[in-house]
């Protein structure tokens, strides 16, 4: 009985014993394999976030050793319907091809796709890190070392190419997050964030190295492995038509009004004066005030009114632009003696003006300068009624601009004169002008009709030809032509009265809208089948505004004009064409050292 009760005791232990510890062996066991899995699954979210090493992270997809990246087929919309909003080229991609709908099984997929690729990041940079630092580059992988040198002998044109396209995936991947949520943190939303910030890194470093690294081609393929992610989640394509379409009218938008403030900028910057050119008015003026009077008297006076020589006319308050005429000219004259420069100033620069020319006399040549204000009937011909009201644009208001209309009361006794605008260069002798046949006509210049030419300039450009006055008297197909070297006929200009043309003309304009501002249009319309072209070697166009003029041209003119807004005294001027102004400049001369103006 009593081994009964002990071997009794002794079974309800054991089973005690069973039903405490399984249980607690079964649960720990349990524990056990969901703290593995979880931890294996968290360090695989870490590789993929991580910052630190952006080469490992951004090798995420296999490369193709040995062959460039193919440039992506971008189809963003048709007309024929939106095909899709993300395709690639890509053979390993091609997998994605087709969109699906937004599921939690796709983004299971997605987040194990990433996490192999994070898996296959790690297993290779643990081999490269298992390699000596001091084995050369060829001892490594010579595919690799080709491939270094064709990405590194990449052409600028190709360059360009894979910069714009880096740029396209960022703006379709800022399209994809405009989808998400407010706030979101899925992964695909840190995904293209990351991916965001590396793409734009490798535009910024690719644009300051002008090459393409093998880091951002790695760059690239991620990304489009992100993207076709997000084009399986977000498969709304009407949505991301019209995301596209707001985001090219914004961007059209601000680039509008870029180059609009572009324009507006340019414009201010053409009419302002330097600070050096204002500081050589100030002092070339103190010195003339300080000369005594007998000696601010020119020699030679007696060549001014001379009708047998030649004559040239400049009208100008710029000191320095003004000496460039008179230097070119004169150098290249073969015979400078016969040559009488005429200089129209206004009367603020007139004494800083002539002091230049007393300090820096133009060599064997003749020069006389006057104030305009000396022309008392040109208040009373060009009175301020004529002057748009409230108008701050130089060139129609500017007294010196519209003086050119007027060239037979400024010199009376003369019969042929040639008109240089203050921002032209001669480069071969002028002489050949005073033996053109002028046929019977007013004014020679040189044509700008030929289209496919930067000159061209078509009369309906800026002469308004839906006024039914225009449109009767004029032709709009009539050939243009430039002013900047013109060769003048004073005896048919007086005998024609052209002057009393333009008059009549100018207070038509002021009563309606005939033609843009400027001299030029209402040159047309004065000059209309009283002018004869030129040959288009005596004056080259464009050299302040075009940066691609023809350097045969430019060698061949015998006038250079920096027509526009970038004038070669200026620092928004064209770089590639100010040699040929600076070459007539003496800046050795100590008041243009002592004003700071230099090369």
């Amino acid at each position: 009985m009593r081994a009964f009760r002990r071997s009794t005791r002794i079974s309800i232990l054991c089973l005690l014993c069973v039903s405490v510890f399984v249980p607690i062996f079964l649960l720990s066991h349990r524990l056990k394999h969901i703290g593995s899995d979880s931890l294996k699954e968290f360090v695989e979210d870490l590789s993929i976030i991580k910052h630190g090493k952006e080469v490992q992270t951004l090798s995420a997809i296999e490369q193709d050793e040995g062959e460039g990246l193919k440039e992506p087929i971008r189809v963003v919309y048709k007309d024929e319907g939106f095909i899709s909003a993300v395709s690639f080229s890509s053979r390993k991609d091609s997998r994605f091809g087709e969109s699906g709908n937004a599921s939690d099984d796709v983004n299971l997929s997605a987040k194990n796709a990433t996490n192999d690729e994070a898996r296959e990041d790690d297993r290779r940079s643990l081999q490269e890190d298992k390699v000596p630092m001091f084995v050369e580059k060829e001892d490594l992988h010579p595919n690799l070392v080709r491939r270094d040198l064709t990405v590194k002998s990449m052409s600028r044109k190709a360059l360009d190419e894979k910069v714009k396209e880096m740029k396209d995936q960022v703006v379709r991947a800022k399209a994809y997050l405009n989808f998400s949520p407010a706030n979101s943190s899925s992964h695909v939303v840190k995904e293209l964030k990351l991916r965001i910030k590396e793409v734009e890194r490798a535009v910024t470093q690719s644009t300051r190295d002008s090459h393409m690294s093998k880091s951002s081609l790695q760059k690239m393929k991620a990304m489009e492995s992100t993207l076709l992610k997000a084009s399986r989640i977000y498969p709304d394509c009407s949505a991301m038509v019209k995301k596209l379409r707001a985001m090219t009218y914004s961007t059209e938008e601000q680039v509008r009004i870029q180059k609009k403030q572009e324009t507006f900028l340019k414009e201010l910057g053409g009419r302002t004066i330097p600070k050096g050119f204002h500081c050589l008015s100030m002092r070339l003026t103190a010195e003339y005030f300080a000369l005594e009077t007998e000696k601010r008297e020119f020699p030679n006076k007696h060549k001014v009114h001379d009708p047998d020589l030649h004559h040239f006319a400049v009208f100008s308050d710029n000191i320095l632009a003004s000496s460039v005429v008179v230097n070119s000219t004169i150098s290249t004259a073969r015979d400078p003696e016969r040559i009488v420069f005429h200089l129209v100033t206004d009367s603020l620069n007139f004494p800083a003006m002539s002091m230049w020319f007393l300090l820096n006399p133009p060599g064997k040549a003749t020069i006389h300068i006057e104030s305009i204000d000396n022309f008392g009937w040109l208040s009373i011909r060009y009175n301020a009624t004529l002057q748009k009201e409230g108008s701050v644009d130089p060139r129609y208001i500017s007294a010196l601009n519209h003086l050119r209309f007027y060239l037979p009361d400024v010199f009376p006794i003369l019969n042929k004169i040639v008109l240089l605008d203050h921002d032209v260069v001669v480069q071969r002798d002028l002489a050949g002008l005073w033996s053109i046949d002028m046929r019977g006509k007013v004014n020679g210049a040189v044509e700008t009709c030929n289209e496919g030419e930067p000159s061209f300039r078509r009369m309906d450009m800026f002469v308004n030809f839906t006024d039914p006055m225009v449109a009767e008297r004029f032709d709009a197909t009539a050939c243009t032509w430039a002013f900047g070297m013109n060769v003048f006929n004073l005896r048919e200009w007086r005998r024609h009265d052209l002057t009393g043309v333009y008059h009549k003309y100018l207070h038509l304009g002021n009563t309606r809208p005939l033609w843009k501002a400027g001299s030029l249009p209402i040159g047309w319309i004065t000059f209309y089948k009283h002018t004869v072209p030129l040959d288009k070697r005596w004056h080259a166009l464009g050299m302040g505004y075009d940066s691609g003029a023809s350097l045969v041209n430019i060698e061949q003119a015998a006038v250079l004009h920096y027509d526009g807004i970038l004038k070669p005294w200026l620092d928004i001027g064209l770089e590639k064409y100010k040699h040929y102004w600076r070459k007539h400049v003496k800046f050795d001369h100590p008041i243009l050292q002592q004003c700071n103006i230099h090369e």
